[in-house]
């Protein structure tokens, strides 16, 4: 089963929670030794796979124990740029950002006492 957009946050949970159990147990982890390694309590992971809400520094932790990081990058993927800034980039990487123009001051000098 899938994840799609109609799903429930809890059957969203349990289905997460059914596949970290699944990758614990293909790469050979007991729930005790996940969470030794990853650095949370046994119950943790067992509420974690029994589909409960965690901490996302805890899923962060059991994901770089079960060698999952490159998914979690793949889920989350780095903005671009838009397609009208590319557009008035033309192709070119944008360096700084713009600051707001100053207003240059006159030409001419004026101290106290010149008044005219």
């Amino acid at each position: 089963m899938g994840i799609e957009a109609q799903m429930s946050d809890t059957a969203i949970l349990q289905e997460i929670g059914h596949r970290l159990a699944r990758l614990r147990l293909e790469r050979e982890f007991t729930q005790a030794a996940l969470a030794e390694q990853a650095g949370v309590s046994k119950r943790t992971v067992e509420r974690i796979e029994a589909g409960e809400s965690t901490q996302l520094s805890t899923l962060i932790r059991i994901c770089r124990v079960l060698g999952l990081l490159d998914v979690l990058d793949a889920a989350i993927p780095v903005p671009g740029p838009r397609p009208l800034d590319l557009l008035k980039l033309r192709g070119k990487e944008r360096q700084r950002a713009s600051s707001k123009k100053r207003e240059e001051p006159a030409a001419e000098s004026w101290s106290w006492g010149e008044e005219t």
